[in-house]
């Protein structure tokens, strides 16, 4: 072994019969369940609930995509308190889209939909981020052991997230009506008001 190739303590320490196998041989060695977590990804949270068309600011959070054996997760806390938000994982359905440094997940329960927007520093963290969550909440088993049913509930989160989009924009459009008429009320009543005091 070359000066330069240092071999990690802590490795010898998990797999202690690697050092008695020789370099020419490619024996299969088996590796315990390891917690495997990747670089924290700092965003900024908001949250649309049902029924609200408006977006809360919950604060600042770190993203961490976390991998256990053969399930992953993304979990998402908070940068002050680091209280758990949110966790995103198998069991999750939901749809993740990316909207210029923005993820937009649509978690599904029901028939109502809990939206939250996770606002990176820049494009490859939100590619990053975008790529944890779908690798974490992809169902593979299901896709694998039943792949209709896991095409029907994929199209089931579609159908949900669509429908609350469009009761969002038909709530948007109907408010809108109502200040433009609102406003033309007010205009109209306007001249009433000014008759001069000496008639």
């Amino acid at each position: 072994m070359g000066e330069g190739m240092q071999v990690d303590p802590e490795i010898q320490t998990v797999v202690p019969h690697m050092q008695a196998q020789p370099e020419n041989q490619n024996v299969p060695i088996s590796i315990p369940t390891m917690h495997v977590a990747s670089r924290d990804i700092p965003v900024k949270v908001h949250i649309r609930r049902p029924e609200r068309d408006a977006w809360s600011y919950l604060g600042r959070a770190i993203v961490n995509h976390e991998v256990t054996g053969h399930s992953a997760r993304v979990v998402v806390r908070s940068a002050t308190s680091g209280k758990i938000m949110t966790i995103f994982a198998e069991g999750s359905d939901l749809q993740a889209e990316k909207r210029g440094n923005f993820v937009v997940v649509g978690c599904v329960d029901g028939s109502r939909v809990v939206s939250w927007s996770l606002n990176a520093l820049n494009n490859s963290d939100t590619l990053r981020l975008l790529a944890s969550i779908e690798l974490a909440c992809y169902k593979s088993r299901q896709a694998i052991n039943d792949p209709r049913h896991h095409t029907k509930v994929r199209r089931r989160i579609e159908k949900v997230i669509k429908e609350d989009r469009r009761k969002r924009h038909r709530r948007r459009k109907d408010q809108e009506a109502m200040i433009d008429a609102f406003s033309k009320q007010t205009i109209a009543a306007e001249p009433m008001d000014d008759v001069p005091d000496d008639l």
